[in-house]
């Protein structure tokens, strides 16, 4: 017995030793991971704040829209940044919000580029489908006297005669769009060919269901007068129609492609209008 007990014993003093061979062995290898990791951080924090991950000018910033690439000029009048500019100073998601508060653009992504240091941003135009004409009435301030003819009369004021009619650009959901911001944007772009005249706060709230409606009608509308709510004037191809007041939208223009063959009948010339206010009866009306 004392023979077993003088073997176990040297036994469990073996594997004390072991234990604590393999605890230190545990230690260094945490210290060794703890100054690696402190030495590469320590490492990017010094490529940091390096003079190399600067944005110095506007040539670092490469903004592309439809596969485009904008020119400096553009870059600079949609992105307010100072220059130089540590380049992890940037917020990306910042910048895009800015972006995406421009009246052209729809959406925007920005992200770093590290070699070389710079910025990319891509952004998606809204696309306009109207052009938006708001017809101010002219007051005396817009008006020059003639006292040679007499008091009242009155010309058009050439200084005040882009005031008269200011035209912007609209989009599907009623967003203006500054004329001067989508040809910046996109200089090779086409114009739509309908035309909304009115004010855009008057008829905003019921454009989008119009525009679909005009849209998605086989009659070809060129022109949307909204300057009267209780009563829209469009100018198609088969003539000026009266639309009414805004709504059963889908049963009007059912109707208006009802009568596409009317011109072919009578003269064209004839029509004065088409009144649709009333889908169920219809009424042309003769010059």
């Amino acid at each position: 017995m004392a023979g077993i007990i003088s073997v176990s014993r040297k036994d469990l003093a073996k594997r004390r030793q072991k234990l604590r061979q393999q605890q230190r062995i545990r230690i260094l290898q945490t210290i060794w991971r703890t100054l690696a990791a402190s030495g590469i951080a320590g490492g990017l924090l010094w490529s940091i704040v390096q003079p190399i991950w600067v944005l110095r000018t506007p040539t670092q910033v490469v903004m592309t829209s439809n596969d485009k690439k904008l020119s400096s000029q553009t870059i600079e009048s949609l992105l307010a940044l100072s220059y130089p500019q540590s380049l992890w100073r940037i917020e990306p998601a910042m910048i895009a919000k800015t972006l995406k508060q421009q009246p052209a653009v729809s959406k925007a992504y920005v992200s770093r580029r590290l070699f070389p240091p710079g910025l990319i941003i891509e952004i998606q135009e809204k696309l306009p489908v109207a052009i938006s004409q708001t017809v101010l009435k002219p007051n005396l301030n817009n008006c020059q006297t003639q006292s040679q003819t007499s008091k009242n009369s009155c010309i058009k004021n050439p200084n005040t005669e882009n005031q008269h009619n200011q035209v912007t650009l609209l989009d599907a959901d009623g967003t203006l769009i500054p004329w001067k911001k989508y040809i910046t944007l996109n200089p090779k772009g086409k114009l739509p060919s309908l035309k909304v005249i009115g004010v855009p706060e008057q008829y905003r709230a019921y454009w989008s269901q119009l525009y679909q409606a005009v849209s998605q009608s086989a009659v070809k509308v060129t022109e949307i007068d909204c300057r009267n709510p209780t009563n829209l004037i469009l100018k198609t191809e088969l003539g000026r129609v009266h639309l009414g007041v805004p709504t059963q939208l889908a049963e009007k223009f059912h109707a208006l492609e009802q009568i596409q063959q009317l011109p072919s009948k009578l003269d064209f010339q004839q029509i004065a209008y088409i009144d649709i206010k009333n889908p169920n009866s219809l009424l042309v009306h003769t010059n």
